[in-house]
């Protein structure tokens, strides 16, 4: 199969970037306000098979000398055909000259180690209080 890369916010159906976050549990933002965070940020990473949606990720950065890779989403009808890798590699083309750091699921940590990122021992996050339970019992903390 072909797939169709791109990377800018045009012509995206905003809702099915909504339902991607949501089902693998990274968002629950609205489409309006998925918009506004891609259109915002530093570099992005749509895939689609032919015109259908199936995948993404961003990075937000400085430009400069640091970045931070989110949203990592794909159709779990398309895992394994190398197109979560594919976004990865894309977006770090896009911040290659940046240290990255990644913000990932738990369950997905040992895919990223194999695409060389390394888990950090002096991490920290801040979240909002009405989330915290949340990502206590997803393992995110």
């Amino acid at each position: 199969m072909t797939y169709r890369f791109q990377t800018h916010t045009e012509f995206i159906d905003w809702t099915r970037v909504a339902e991607l976050l949501a089902n693998f549990g990274l968002s629950d933002l609205d489409a309006a306000t998925q918009q506004k965070v891609f259109q915002n940020s530093y570099a992005v990473v749509f895939v689609f098979d032919q015109d259908t949606l199936i995948g993404f990720g961003r990075a937000i950065s400085d430009g400069i000398c640091q970045a931070a890779i989110y949203n990592i989403a794909l159709d779990e009808g398309y895992h394994g055909k190398g197109l979560g890798k594919e976004i990865i590699n894309r977006l770090i083309c896009q911040v290659s000259q940046c240290n990255i750091i990644l913000y990932t699921h738990p369950n997905t940590v040992s895919l990223y180690e194999h695409l060389g990122f390394r888990k950090m021992k002096t991490g920290m996050a801040m979240y909002r209080k009405n989330q915290l339970k949340e990502l206590e019992e997803m393992n995110f903390l």
